[in-house]
């Protein structure tokens, strides 16, 4: 999954739960009630930011997910 921005992710099709990790800042955060046919969309993008920046971010409520524990964000 070569990708500058992102350097990983996984999905829970059970859940729907997305984790995306970033390459810069090294943080992981999880998506949640994605649906998998925009999974496997992100999975097949070309570009992983930019489909990430339209069809993602901004859309599903989300969390940072750390050590400390996650705090949940609305989209």
């Amino acid at each position: 999954m070569p990708s500058t921005a992102i350097s990983r992710i996984e999905f829970d099709p059970e859940t729907g739960a997305l984790d995306i990790w970033f390459r810069e800042s090294g943080r992981r955060y999880r998506y949640y009630d994605v649906p998998a046919r925009a999974y496997e969309a992100f999975r097949k993008a070309t570009s992983k930011g930019r489909f990430f920046n339209s069809h993602i971010r901004d859309r599903y409520d989300f969390a940072h997910i750390s050590v400390e524990g996650s705090r949940r964000h609305a989209a």
